[in-house]
């Protein structure tokens, strides 16, 4: 891919091939327990990280509220 700079005079841009010791490791899906993708870390698919987006938006991932004290405990 080319552009133009101000001046003019044409400049190329490059893209650096990504190397495999920058990568992470690849680990089972959380969803469906294949082996994880690049393009869709976590997952292994996007569909798996559709379905994990969902569960969160549905409220199906709830975190528990902090433990309340009662009166005995103050």
């Amino acid at each position: 891919m080319k552009q133009r700079k101000k001046d003019g005079k044409k400049a190329e841009i490059y893209q650096l091939p990504l190397q495999k010791n920058n990568l992470r490791p690849s680990r089972p899906c959380p969803e469906c327990g294949k082996m994880s993708q690049q393009d869709s870390y976590p997952f292994c698919s996007s569909r798996c990280r559709a379905i994990d987006l969902n569960r969160w938006l549905s409220g199906a991932y709830i975190l528990p509220p902090p433990p309340q004290k009662t009166d005995e405990e103050e």
